[in-house]
Formats: C-alpha cells, structure tokens, sequence
C-alpha cells in the first residue's frame, strides 16, 4: 500500500455497522498495513495495475460510523481474535485507532416517532461534522450492517420530489440502509452497499445521487459462492458447454447466519446469486440456494456446489466444489478497495451508480456483467483512465 505523504489530503469512511465484524476487521486492517505490521493480501487495489491510479492511501483513512449497539471496537477486536479471524499478535499495535475510530461512533437508531426526513438530516449532520472535525477530503459511506428484506414497491421509489414529500411525515417508507443512502446523498459523500439490502438501488435515490454529483456503489459483496460462480460460469459458455442445473448449500454462523434465518431477509441475497448466473450464461439454468445458520461455525462460512452440463453429443457431466473462508477476513479488504476507489471516482467527478466496481459486487449497480474477467477489466480501465479536466474538489 502507498504510504502517506503526510501532506496528502485525508478521506474519512464511515462506516454504518461500524462495530461489526467487518467494520472492525477492515479498521484494524488498515491500520496495522498502515503501520507496515500486515500484508496487504487480500487488497485488489494493492495489485500493480493499480499502483499508478493515485488511489488514497490507508494511512490517509479516518474512521468512523453509526450503529445502534455499544461494544466498544476493541473488545469487538478480541472477540475476532479469539474466533481466529484477527491475528492476536496485531492487536496491541492497533488499539489506538479502533480506539480513536470507536470516539467517532454514533448512535445509527431511529427515534420513535421521528419522520425520516428528520433522522436522514440527524445522520447528514453526524457525517458533516466528522468531515468538518478532521478537515477531511470528502467522506464515503459504507454500509456494512445486518441484511434486511428488501421493501415492498412503492410509487414514491420512482421519483425524489415524491419520494421527499412522503418523508417529510413517514417514519417508516425506507429501509434503513436507503435512509442513510439518502442522508450519505445529502451530505455530499460517495456511498457503497456491501449488503443485499436495498441501499441506493431505488431510482429517486439514483436522482438524488447525480444531483448531488456523488457516486455510489454496490450491491452485496461478492465474497464466497458467487465468486466462484462469476469465475466458473464463462468457462461453460466459452468452450460451448451447456449448463443444466446449478445447486448450492450455505452454512454460515454469526451475525449473518442469524438475520439470514429470516426468508424475506436471505431472499435478495438468494436471488441476486441466481441472477448473476443466469445473465452469465444467457438462459435459465435449474438449481436452488440454500443459506442455513449453523451457529457453532461463528464467522467461518462452507459453501458446497454440485453443477450439471452437458458437451459433445449431450454427454452429461458434473462438477463439485467446496469453498470454506472467513466471510470478514474475505470482506474486509474490499471494503477498504471500495473505498479508496469510491473515492477516486469522487475526485474524477463521477456521479451516480459507478458500474467499473460491479467486480466486487453479486448485484452490481449500474450493469449486468458478471464475469468475472471482463469486469476486472472494466475495473482497471476506469480507475487509470485520466481525470477529466472539469473534475473539482469533492468537498
């Protein structure tokens, strides 16, 4: 990772779930790179075709968020340690910044009764006054919270000026991760939806969003199963193998295993992974996920696929594989890409759904590409292509 200047201008990410496993994983992450006492494996945008981006550096990161729990981040810090994700040798040398990050966490609850406008502009104002406090660059939003269900349509999604006039009364139209979507929006900040839950995806948020001239970018973290997928899934087409049926079982426990027991919750999830296969090979494909909460595995997630197709002369075939990782050890650097790029699409001048980051994502915003190379390539051409000359200062 590039090292800071000491002059270089400074980017705040704020984090909403800013203590959970992937928040504290990805701060204690970044300062223990920072500090030279990690590797940054696991960081895309430490790989060489993106070393002459001009990227932030993540000694150049301030954190901070809102949540609506109180663990502390380093107790959280030892809690992931103690399960094996974080390396306890780590974390005396990172104290200070998760203790510095924890000052800067603010309640994320809505209060009883209060219209949504009303808790957007509260968040707005939390995030300003975070930016304001640390003379910061510009600050980018992450959303790295418990999944929701997604919500039922509404007419108002369709269009801001309505959209507004409904939460000026309603305490409840929008979920909470499109609520601080809108408030991320108002105050002037780039946005990234790590989560299957609706975020930014309604389209007077994507109004609101190049009105604002802000970027924003998502949806749900590819991580485990669907990586896999999106890298799998060309080979079938490109060597003209017909693809019958695709079938796969996830265990997970910890906090997502828990809020995934919820079918209206795992359903976005569920669906997007289908999705993305199908717009892949470009025909319906058979087959189920299943997400089942095994709490005794804690932050370790198995993922077991069985695939059917068919070749020459309809000879049918099968595959099978088993992926097993550590779901915040495998987030946690993507989100500290996906900031360090939101925010350089923030300096080009970028507004709106930034589709060059659907790599990172199952669902990506702005585009239907899933495989997985072109979309790397996708990447890499955006983030070095030359910064348009009206680009100005994100503040």
């Amino acid at each position: 990772m590039r090292a800071t200047t000491g002059t270089s201008p400074r980017i705040g990410v704020w984090m909403i779930g800013a203590r959970g496993s992937v928040a504290t994983a990805a701060t204690a992450g970044a300062a223990a790179i920072a500090a030279g006492s990690a590797s940054s494996d696991g960081c895309v945008t430490d790989l060489p075709p993106f070393r002459d981006a001009s990227l932030p550096a993540l000694a150049d990161l301030v954190f901070g968020g809102h949540d609506i729990v109180s663990v502390e981040l380093t107790a959280r810090a030892g809690q992931l340690a103690a399960a094996g994700v974080l390396p306890a040798a780590l974390l005396d040398g990172v104290r200070g910044a998760l203790e510095a990050a924890d000052r800067e966490i603010r309640d994320g609850s809505q209060w009883p009764g209060e219209p949504q406008a009303e808790a957007a502009a509260r968040f707005a104002a939390d995030i300003v006054s975070f930016r304001e406090r640390h003379a910061l660059e510009q600050v980018v939003v992450v959303n790295v919270s418990s999944t929701e269900p997604l919500p039922d349509p509404d007419p108002a999604f369709l269009d801001l000026t309505a959209l507004e006039e409904v939460l000026a009364t309603s305490t409840d139209l929008l979920p909470p991760s499109s609520l601080y979507a809108y408030a991320a929006f108002r105050a002037g900040c780039a946005y990234v939806n790590f989560t299957p839950s609706a975020g930014a995806s309604l389209p007077a948020l994507e109004q609101l969003a190049r009105a604002c001239g802000v970027p924003h970018a998502g949806r749900d973290g590819k991580t485990g199963e669907t990586l896999v997928k999106s890298a799998l899934a060309p080979m079938f087409t490109q060597r003209a193998l017909r693809l019958r049926s695709w079938s796969g079982t996830n265990l997970l426990g910890g906090g997502d295993g828990a809020t995934l027991q919820d079918p209206e919750a795992a359903r976005s999830k569920t669906e997007s992974k289908q999705r993305s296969l199908e717009e892949t090979v470009g025909h319906p494909v058979q087959g189920q996920v299943h997400i089942d909460n095994v709490p005794e595995m804690g932050e370790w997630k198995t993922a077991w696929d069985h695939i059917s197709f068919e070749g020459f002369l309809g000879v049918r075939m099968s595959l099978q594989f088993t992926w097993q990782g550590c779901d915040s050890a495998l987030a946690a650097p993507l989100v500290l890409d996906l900031v360090r790029l939101a925010a350089h699409g923030r300096r080009r001048g970028d507004r709106g759904a930034l589709s060059a980051l659907g790599f990172f994502f199952k669902d990506p915003a702005g585009s239907r590409e899933h495989n997985l190379t072109l979309q790397y390539e996708a990447l890499t051409a955006w983030a070095n292509a030359p910064v348009p000359a009206t680009s100005g200062s994100p503040r």
